[in-house]
């Protein structure tokens, strides 16, 4: 079922088949402003509650469906939450008008789309020479915060722990978006990505320049405190030869190169999971 909801979910979210009021951070956002506030979410145990809630709601109807009309019902809640948990058109509209504001020159159009596309880049402190790479470090990061550890999560734990991942990672965003300190959020997230992000930039030492990429994910891998974005954004670097900056305002290339690597990252996991999936190690 991890291999069949995963390319269901790739697919209806490349072809942007799911409206953004649908897709699982906008879903998200209403749950959050009508079951609580930030204020109430300053306390721990309402924050634990709220982080809590969508992935226990998840394991319930997981129960209640296994084994209903033959395992269909199972299977179709399965595509549903990959669906959701996959389709983030936010980030895809930041990036295309990001390509087009580079490729018409309109370098304050690149640094406030880049700034959208992720709000942890500090774009407007690098130069504009520099910000294609900055923005391929952010595709990289970006691959894996949105796709890859979705991915990891649903083949390992299954929905539950896909929606639990997605319930941490919006309220980390929305903790940052509007300056609250939310309390227990960050440092769970941080235990929660510790080991997708370890393999996933495993993946780009196989997908790029082995040699190079494998000294710096074995320098970062086993550091404990080293934060997930730190290990996927040095070893992509590390994975992939960045091209000569063109004269353009904001050259993109750099941006490009390691979307590509991203690219055969992302094809990577789906082809291990294919192969699991043969051999019986995934149902």
């Amino acid at each position: 079922m991890a291999l069949f909801s995963l390319l269901v979910a790739i697919l209806v979210e490349r072809l942007k088949l799911l409206p953004i009021s649908w897709q699982f951070d906008h879903l998200l956002a209403s749950y959050h402003k009508s079951l609580f506030g930030d204020k109430q979410l300053e306390r721990e145990p309402m924050m634990f509650l709220a982080l809590i809630l969508p992935a226990l709601a998840t394991y319930i109807l997981v129960w209640v469906v296994t084994g209903l009309f033959w395992g269909a019902l199972s299977l179709l809640l399965w595509v549903a939450i990959a669906i959701l948990c996959f389709c983030h058109q936010r980030q895809r509209e930041a990036f295309k008008h990001y390509i087009k504001a580079a490729c018409r020159g309109d370098a304050q159009a690149c640094y406030h789309f880049a700034t959208e596309l992720d709000a942890h880049s500090c774009a407007d402190s690098v130069s504009e020479s520099d910000l294609g790479a900055k923005v391929g470090e952010s595709a990289a990061w970006i691959n894996y915060r949105y796709y890859g550890a979705i991915a990891l999560f649903l083949i390992v734990l299954g929905p539950v722990g896909a929606v639990l991942y997605c319930t941490v990672r919006f309220y980390s965003e929305y903790s940052h978006r509007q300056n609250l300190a939310l309390p227990i959020v960050d440092a769970l997230l941080h235990v929660l990505d510790w080991l997708p992000s370890r393999i996933f930039a495993f993946g780009y030492v196989l997908s790029g320049h082995f040699t190079q990429a494998l000294a710096v994910w074995r320098k970062k891998s086993f550091e404990l405190t080293t934060p997930a974005r730190e290990i996927v954004i040095e070893v992509a670097v590390s994975a992939e030869d960045l091209p000569e900056v063109s004269p353009a305002p904001v050259c993109v290339r750099p941006t490009l190169a390691l979307l590509q690597l991203s690219k055969r990252n992302f094809i990577l996991i789906v082809t291990v999971l294919s192969l699991l999936t043969i051999f019986g190690v995934v149902n």
